[in-house]
């Protein structure tokens, strides 16, 4: 039996649920962390469990063929990004066999073809939304503390250390985003620090910056800062928007929202447009999308176009299909796949959401859609089937957490002859689709990769009534 502290020479078999990595000691799993597939290594035990335990790399004695030399000099110690370290080829598979096996194992599904993930068409810069956070309680790397310079340690902005909720890396660059993000996180962190503004003290619930959050239209160009702060100061704000509108006239529009609870959040009680509209737009396909500054939008908006497509071709949508959209949020997929069916009922549990939907199928110039709000607990009844008809196709996009078993079962009470699940979870995913084994069976799983160099993955599920 292994125990915590105990060091052991081993080959790191496979990837793991979450982007983890495990070998098998007699038996025993054991997570490596930072492992890639192929790594001979020395790893030591830092926790045990009764039917796991987890290890750390203390020596890596011959890498792996699937490694490769990572881009940022924050990997390893920023939780942005797990699998830089490990070629694209090999994530993309690992992604594809996390889709299978969740099937397997948590949906009981034998013999299910998953077919190769989509790559994404780009592997850095693709985030149209970057959230970083401002703490009085900075994280140091291991560079910046030997590098000997005076640091100030009582300001950061950037993303937190994983497994700590307090600390902050103070980030100079990041990859994932555009790089006009990157320019104004410095330049923004240099304005902040000049003026004497306070970072959030996590600890003492005080401070003024909480958040800084950047949104880019990768279409339109258009771009959006939102700062979050705990309260509103009308003369930093007309400060902030001179120096925005001087140095970087890229910017269309800036925000201020108050979050003055403890909650660590980036939403709050109140926002304010200090310039623009207050809103930016995006394209997906030939549509044009409003964003609001606490709007959900996909963060990959390219691949987020060929999610939408193959959710599309897997539907195998007729021109005289009534579709159910369920979770539709702001309606991007019901005013995507709208022209190539009759009608499509969007049920969404976020009344903003609905009004957003509404407003984009109107600046879109679709009218065959109707956005319905409401959970879908109370709202999915034999009355609503009634109103609006029963449906063809069921497409469903639910939150990590899938839906509600109720809601599931009233899904195979409808019997629509295609259903396609579009999932960021594979577990959950496959978890709900047990549920509807006798009824269904699976026709095609094609995972998509909106997320390079994370272990998160979309999955989309074609099935048909038996």
């Amino acid at each position: 039996m292994l125990k915590k502290g105990a060091e052991l020479e081993l080959i790191v078999e496979k990837f793991a649920d979450r982007g983890k990595s495990l070998t098998r000691v007699d038996g025993y799993v054991l997570f490596v962390e930072g492992g890639v597939p192929g790594d001979r290594a020395r790893v030591r035990v830092v926790k045990r469990k009764k039917n796991y335990a987890e290890g750390r790399i203390v020596e890596l004695l011959e890498p792996s063929p699937l490694r490769t030399e990572p881009c940022c000099r924050y990997f390893g110690t920023c939780g942005g990004c797990k699998w830089q370290h490990v070629r694209y080829e090999a994530q993309l598979e690992a992604k594809r066999q996390s889709v299978y096996e969740a099937l397997v194992h948590h949906g009981g599904f034998e013999d299910v073809e998953v077919r190769p993930t989509l790559p994404s068409p780009r592997l850095y810069g693709y985030r149209n939304k970057m959230e970083f956070s401002f703490s009085a309680d900075r994280w140091l790397t291991p560079e910046e503390i030997a590098s000997g310079r005076p640091l100030d340690r009582h300001f950061a902005v950037g993303l937190h250390v994983p497994g700590n909720f307090y600390k902050v890396i103070d980030l100079e660059e990041c990859h994932l985003p555009e790089p006009i993000t990157v320019r104004l996180l410095n330049e923004l962190r240099a304005f902040f620090k000049a003026k004497g503004w306070e970072p959030w003290d996590i600890r003492r619930h005080e401070g003024y910056l909480r958040h800084l959050v950047i949104r880019t239209g990768t279409r339109t160009g258009e771009v959006m800062v939102n700062l979050v702060t705990s309260r509103y100061d009308e003369a930093r704000m007309a400060e902030l928007g001179a120096f925005l509108q001087e140095q970087f006239p890229e910017v269309t529009t800036l925000v201020n929202t108050i979050n003055s609870r403890p909650a660590q959040v980036s939403y709050g009680e109140a926002t304010y447009t200090i310039f623009g509209p207050g809103v930016i737009h995006d394209c997906i396909g030939p549509f044009r999308f409003e964003i609001a500054p606490d709007a959900f939008f996909q963060t990959n908006t390219e691949q987020a176009e060929r999610l939408y497509e193959v959710a599309r071709e897997l539907a195998a949508l007729r021109p005289d299909d009534l579709v159910y959209d369920l979770y539709c949020g702001t309606g991007t997929i019901s005013i995507f796949i709208a022209p190539h069916v009759r009608h499509v009922v969007g049920v969404e549990l976020v009344a903003s959401a609905v009004e957003n939907a509404r407003a984009n199928a109107a600046a879109n110039g679709i009218t065959n859609c109707t956005f319905v709000a409401g959970d879908l607990l109370e709202v999915l009844t034999p009355a609503f089937v009634r109103t609006h008809g029963r449906p063809d196709v069921v497409i469903v996009d639910p939150p990590r957490a899938g839906m509600h078993p109720k809601v599931v079962r009233r899904i195979g009470q409808l019997r629509p002859e295609r259903f396609v699940y579009v999932s960021c979870n594979p577990q959950t995913q496959a978890r709900d689709l047990k549920l509807l084994r006798d009824l269904y069976r699976i026709e095609a799983v094609q995972p998509v990769d909106l997320f390079p160099h994370t272990d998160h993955v979309e999955s989309v599920v074609a099935l048909r009534a038996r």
